[in-house]
């Protein structure tokens, strides 16, 4: 099938809009979706959560996936508001529900646009690109887990790279549901206790995560997505 320049744009569409969106609200988002703004409002959205809870939390989970999908500043703060509205759970379920939308459709657009083209292009090509492509291949599972788990890797870098290398959508949308819980749950807790900080004039301390008891069972689990991959790296080098 030969690709013409306008199905070649119309595939590009989805990410070139992203794209676009996400330095527009850069720009435009930053100084409102903060904290302080949270702080400001929290009276009224109180009132509107307690007045029709049901379009609350669709008109939340709506937000959130479209701070996701642009990659607008402030996926943080909307985690803390799910905490604050909806108390830990469910604002747990809707802050990651949310976010996996949101990823998943900037994979999609990727994808679409780019990603089955270069996909294609690296599993026919030779040398060091074909053993790279291979051992993304091998080890999709463990490698989408560690980039969720360790976030190392910018969410938006995290949402791109996939695509790109021919990632199946089902893999992706189960490794990043999963795979940001711990985090997620972290920040939608301390959300939940914003009541408390904001009667005492304070802000909440994010670096919660950090501590002992929060950082090294998410260190645990990253040492357990990663041996799978150690353990083949060996096995590899035993067989040279």
């Amino acid at each position: 099938m030969i690709t013409t320049p306008d199905n070649a744009l119309r595939r590009r569409l989805p990410l070139l809009v992203i794209l676009v969106g996400a330095a527009l609200g850069a720009f435009f988002l930053r100084d409102y979706l903060t904290f302080e703004t949270l702080k400001e409002n929290r009276e009224a959205l109180l009132a509107v959560r307690d007045a029709n809870y049901g379009l609350t939390v669709l008109a939340f989970i709506g937000a959130y996936i479209l701070i996701v999908a642009f990659s607008l500043p402030g996926a943080t703060i909307a985690s803390l508001t799910g905490g604050f509205l909806f108390a830990t759970f469910p604002g747990v379920l809707f802050n990651i529900s949310s976010a996996t939308i949101g990823a998943t459709a900037i994979f999609m657009a990727a994808r679409w646009g780019l990603g089955e083209k270069l996909a294609a292009k690296m599993d026919g090509s030779k040398g060091g690109v074909k053993k790279i492509k291979s051992a993304i291949d091998e080890n999709q599972w463990e490698a989408l887990f560690l980039i969720r788990l360790v976030p190392a890797v910018p969410f938006f870098m995290a949402n791109l790279i996939p695509a790109l290398v021919g990632v199946p959508l089902y893999r992706f949308v189960i490794t990043t549901f999963l795979g940001i819980i711990p985090g997620t749950a972290v920040i939608t807790s301390v959300g939940a206790g914003l009541g408390e900080v904001f009667a005492r004039g304070e802000t909440p301390n994010l670096g919660i995560i950090f501590e002992p008891a929060i950082l090294l069972p998410v260190l645990g689990l990253s040492a357990l997505a990663a041996l799978p991959i150690f353990l083949k790296a060996l096995r590899g080098k035993k067989g040279l």
